[in-house]
């Protein structure tokens, strides 16, 4: 018996934030999330960009747009993200 507490459902999912890079195949964005890191030896602050490819179900997202995603069930061997409707 599963309780509401062991579950982990779609919506407790972290949500990041970040910028459409490409926007050219069907129904998938490229998402560019940009951090900032601390060096360990030198604690120098530096960005690091990681690229997520997004679902979404509508082709209206453009290159520029900044759009909300959190993480889902594998749709392909990429895709593991979809996009947040707010």
């Amino acid at each position: 018996m599963k309780t509401a507490s062991t579950t982990k459902s779609a919506s407790k999912a972290p949500k990041k934030k970040g910028v459409v890079v490409s926007a050219s195949m069907d129904k998938t964005i490229v998402v560019a999330v940009e951090t900032l890191k601390t060096h360990p030896k030198y604690l120098k602050q530096y960005r690091s960009t990681k690229k997520y490819k997004v679902h979404t179900e509508e082709n209206k997202y453009a290159v520029g747009d900044t759009v909300s995603f959190q993480e889902c069930r594998p749709i392909s061997r990429d895709k593991h993200h979809t996009v947040v409707t707010l």
